[in-house]
């Protein structure tokens, strides 16, 4: 018997690793596919950043002559002209106020909604009030709303005002314009949280605020954390906005702006153009792999509090 059972469990062992080979062999064929699709879809969503950078360390002759894939059959044959073009985009006149005016413009222009649109949020949420429901269908209405409409009446208003070409002017418009999402998002991840948590609070004796800054905050960190991302990104690379708003003077103009007077009305200079493209592309890479971390923590807090 025990020869039999020693014999059956080493005739059972090579089964079973073979059953394990051709499962994974069977999973890795299933998932091959899928696999192929994402590098193709990453090549082609990478294709034109690589084309930038290239165009971005070229000769200006080059990049208006020859397209940037010729650079790969002399893939080492760089020029002087490899920094160049960085070099000018740093050392313009005006590009350091620049960079100084596009941090005054985005983060106001990022943390107002913010706030606005978390405490809206948990109002739509967790507050009976007459006309929720209404309200909120009118907020959300004003996502299909275009930008373009709102610009002449808003100008206007800040003629009259005094208000144009001041930073209060493109902050407050900003935050009408980035609202309506922020409280979109908000408000779906703020209704989703376990209804017994904001029960317990109240039987606590908390008051609004303080369930609103102890447990709403905390715990909607990940969605904060996402509509910062996508507002600083918005307000940081926009040029209409703040062209409108601000009128362009030296003393209140943006990267964007300052890039779009030293590239010209022709746009002949491409090599600059690309350049300052990944010279803006450096802080908001620096604010979004910031606020990843506190994305993270904040899904931690959120299930260990859950």
């Amino acid at each position: 018997m025990d020869i039999n059972k020693s014999q059956k469990r080493g005739y059972r062992r090579p089964l079973q690793g073979q059953q394990l080979v051709l499962h994974a062999l069977r999973e890795f064929f299933a998932q091959t596919p899928v696999h192929i699709a994402l590098v193709i879809v990453s090549v082609i969503w990478t294709l034109p950043s690589v084309g930038l950078l290239i165009s971005s360390i070229r000769p200006p002759d080059d990049v208006l002559q020859t397209g940037w894939w010729t650079v790969l059959q002399h893939p080492f044959d760089f020029t002087q002209y490899s920094l160049a073009n960085y070099a000018n985009v740093l050392t313009a006149e005006g590009m350091g106020q620049a960079f100084l005016n596009s941090l005054t413009i985005s983060i106001p222009a990022t943390v107002i909604p913010i706030a606005i649109a978390t405490f809206a949020a948990y109002a739509f949420s967790w507050m009976t009030f007459p006309g929720r429901q209404a309200l909120f269908i009118m907020v959300v209405a004003l996502l299909v709303v275009p930008l373009q409409m709102t610009l002449i009446p808003v100008l206007r208003s800040y003629n009259q005002l005094g208000m144009a070409g001041t930073f209060l002017g493109v902050w407050l418009a900003h935050t009408g314009y980035g609202m309506p999402l922020g409280i979109y998002l908000l408000r779906n991840f703020i209704g989703a949280l376990p209804r017994d948590l904001i029960e317990a609070a109240a039987v606590d004796g908390a008051s609004h605020l303080k369930t609103f800054t102890r447990l709403i905050v905390p715990l909607s960190m990940p969605a904060i954390a996402s509509f910062a991302v996508f507002q600083f990104l918005w307000v940081w690379n926009d040029l209409l906005v703040a062209l409108v708003y601000l009128g362009g003077t030296p003393d209140v103009a943006p990267v964007t702006l300052r890039l779009t007077n030293m590239v010209g009305s022709r746009g002949q200079d491409w090599h600059i153009l690309t350049a300052g493209a990944f010279v803006t592309m450096v802080v908001p890479l620096i604010v979004f792999f910031s606020l990843q971390r506190y994305f993270v923590r904040g899904l931690l807090a959120g299930s260990v509090k859950g």
